[in-house]
């Protein structure tokens, strides 16, 4: 059993800390709006992002971050790629216990063009650099939290420490696999949240399915060519990071992104449809990146 501090409890965190708590861990989950920690302090369950889930009472909830993730060993990060930055800035201030850092989150940075993983090494002592992993795949939180059958890839510095994230988080419905390209294990699940959109895109439009095959097909060969531009294996995205999470997100009626398309393929504008959501679609601002980096 392992301490784990999960941040962010959204519907991916929670359903993470589900998954950990049923694999026996002691869990901590942070959510940094103390009026929305008190309603899920209260409810045990989120009834807007995952109704009818509920939240393990040994799951402890807060709104205070350095007791969350001051004694941790493993060290979750369930948070909207854009705010990864400034929340892992505060955690790098705090005395730690050295943990395994897990990051969740699927985008890169518009300013920086940096993946995740180049966030954290930036934002994180030293100690701590080897212990950077990113765990991806097709993997809906809805479906998790549900005990789903789902199959994620962990990638990271150092194969020992992919190792110990995939034995903390493998249960008999979360299969976890390893792999030593970080990058495109990153950049997989960041870039197919573009064509996520353009695929809800073509369902707005009522295009049909030959079209939105179309799209899917060489939108992926799109994100192996950035990719490899990156520095990424051509092979990894043939995997879970890369055509698994892409087929999902592409087809799922929970995809953020492909929820966004359809609404602009309906004659939504974006600022429209974005006033209107309460969970963050990564590919918006992961476009910008994708096209700024394309430029290079």
């Amino acid at each position: 059993m392992a301490e784990i501090a999960v941040l962010g409890a959204g519907s991916w965190g929670i359903a993470v800390s589900i998954l950990l708590d049923h694999n026996g861990h002691k869990v901590t989950m942070w959510e940094f709006d103390p009026e929305e920690m008190k309603g899920l302090r209260a409810q045990r369950e989120h009834k807007e992002k995952l109704p009818g889930v509920r939240i393990p009472d040994e799951v402890t909830i807060t709104d205070q971050l350095e007791p969350a993730v001051s004694g941790t060993e493993i060290l979750v990060l369930a948070l909207p790629s854009h705010t990864v930055r400034q929340v892992v800035k505060r955690v790098g201030g705090f005395r730690l216990r050295d943990p395994v850092v897990v990051n969740l989150a699927k985008g890169i940075e518009n300013d920086t063009l940096f993946r995740m993983s180049e966030v954290l090494k930036q934002e994180l002592p030293p100690v701590l650099h080897n212990k950077i992993t990113t765990l991806s795949g097709p993997s809906h939180a809805e479906e998790v939290a549900r005990k789903v059958p789902t199959t994620v890839v962990v990638a990271g510095f150092t194969e020992d420490v992919a190792r110990e994230v995939q034995h903390a988080f493998m249960s008999p419905h979360f299969r976890v696999y390893t792999n030593s390209d970080l990058v495109g294990v990153e950049l997989g699940g960041s870039l197919k949240n573009i064509i996520a959109i353009a695929s809800g895109i073509c369902d707005g439009m009522d295009l049909g399915d030959n079209s939105k095959g179309a799209l899917i097909s060489r939108g992926l060969a799109e994100i192996i060519r950035l990719g490899e531009k990156l520095g990424a294996r051509r092979e990894t995205f043939a995997g879970l990071s890369g055509l698994g999470d892409l087929v999902t997100t592409c087809i799922s009626k929970f995809s953020r992104n492909r929820f966004v398309g359809e609404q602009i393929g309906k004659g939504r504008s974006l600022e429209e449809v974005q006033s209107g959501m309460s969970m963050v679609a990564e590919g918006i601002r992961t476009a910008r990146s994708a096209f700024k980096a394309s430029s290079i």
